[in-house]
């Protein structure tokens, strides 16, 4: 039997699915019998991880949920060598988060499997809230971040994740000799006009979107009048709370410039490390739960399963990805389960509610998850 042909069919059975149409109760069957299958798979691989299994204190194969299930610290991916379940031969690609001067960032390498797993799973995410069709794709960012380098920084997989919705891509800012960066205003009016009335998608990070975007058109007072855009953003938050600009603040200053209603403008937490998956806001404010992943939310002290209504460490559970041991990874990210089904939107499976980073957490640059300490967990892992 080929271990590895059984699992992927497993994985695509998921993949296949409506992204938001299971109930919690089938997510979480399928999910745990595919998570089971990459733990077997990972412990096959790397004799590291099987030792990191083997300590854990139960047996995984008699897991009856997700939340029982070993997972790992982020900070396991700051490993350099990267954490690999693949030959060095077979990676395509590799992601890294940004850190500030001096931190580690998380590495994560990618084989030919795990990339269009992520493609497909991305897309199915976003294609649910701005529809399948492609489009003008407008970048709040350099050029240089549309490199197809084979080592990829937060924002660039960011920006290239959305690349299957683009008909064209355009990138509205440059920057200078010296490295300052500057928003191309003549060459950005004359692309809105040609637009104007199509259906187009903007992708910046929320600190890019804020300071070179919006804040210079306004000062201007300009607004591009393109009703059908979506504006998607992500990461970046941290860095304009400290500006004091309130989220309502923002999604109405962005949604102002670009002349379209403020259901248009969608944050989405997303994550290096969690490849494959982001989670938009619906409408009502929320973060969903795609079929083929989930979010456990852990009490800081215990690490026990919170309930809903209560806040807690993020756990990200992912399906995707079989190059590295990322299918279960505890963040130092503080989010709340609002809901296991039920949403007001019409979507299926849980919901949340991100609040912040987790006091003591690491600084970490803009978009980028923090780590968590476990030191025990990284030792049985060395």
């Amino acid at each position: 039997m080929n271990d590895l042909a059984d699992l992927e069919r497993a994985i695509a059975a998921l993949l296949n699915e409506h992204p938001y149409a299971l109930s919690p109760n089938e997510t979480h069957d399928a999910l745990l019998s595919v998570l089971q299958l990459e733990i077997d798979y990972a412990r096959s691989c790397s004799p590291n991880f099987n030792n990191y299994i083997r300590h854990w204190p139960s047996d995984t194969r008699c897991a009856t949920t997700i939340a029982s299930l070993p997972y790992l610290p982020v900070t396991a991916l700051k490993a350099n060598p990267p954490l690999s379940l693949v030959p060095a031969n077979e990676i395509t690609r590799s992601l890294t988060s940004s850190a500030t001067t001096g931190q580690q960032p998380s590495l994560v390498v990618l084989d030919a499997a795990s990339s269009r797993r992520m493609t497909k799973g991305v897309a199915a995410i976003v294609g649910d809230f701005i529809g399948p069709a492609r489009r003008p794709y407008m970048v709040i960012d350099t050029a240089e971040k549309l490199g197809r380098q084979s080592l990829l920084g937060a924002r660039s997989a960011a920006i290239q994740a959305l690349m299957p919705f683009a008909t064209e891509t355009f990138c509205c800012l440059r920057t200078d000799g010296e490295g300052a960066v500057h928003l191309e205003l003549e060459t950005l009016l004359s692309w809105a006009e040609k637009w104007r009335k199509t259906e187009i998608l903007v992708y910046g990070f929320t600190y890019m979107v804020w300071t070179h975007f919006v804040q210079p058109l306004a000062q201007k007072g300009i607004s591009l009048n393109i009703p059908n855009v979506h504006v998607l953003h992500s990461g970046g938050w941290k860095r304009l709370e400290h500006q004091a600009v309130a989220k309502e603040v923002f999604v109405g200053s962005v949604s102002s410039v670009f002349g379209c209603s403020t259901e248009r403008v969608i944050d989405y937490l997303g994550m290096v490390e969690n490849v494959g998956v982001v989670y938009p806001d619906c409408e009502f404010g929320f973060k969903h739960v795609p079929a083929f992943a989930e979010v456990i939310v852990r009490d800081p002290l215990t690490l026990r399963p919170a309930p809903p209504g209560r806040a807690g460490l993020l756990q990200v559970c992912s399906a995707l990805p079989t190059s590295f041991p990322g299918f279960l990874l505890l963040t130092e990210d503080m989010a709340e389960i609002v809901g296991l089904d039920g949403c007001s939107c019409g979507r299926r499976g849980a919901y949340f509610r991100y609040l912040r980073r987790a006091p003591k957490a690491e600084v970490r640059g803009c978009g980028n998850v923090p780590t968590t300490r476990e030191p025990e967990a990284r030792e049985l892992y060395a």
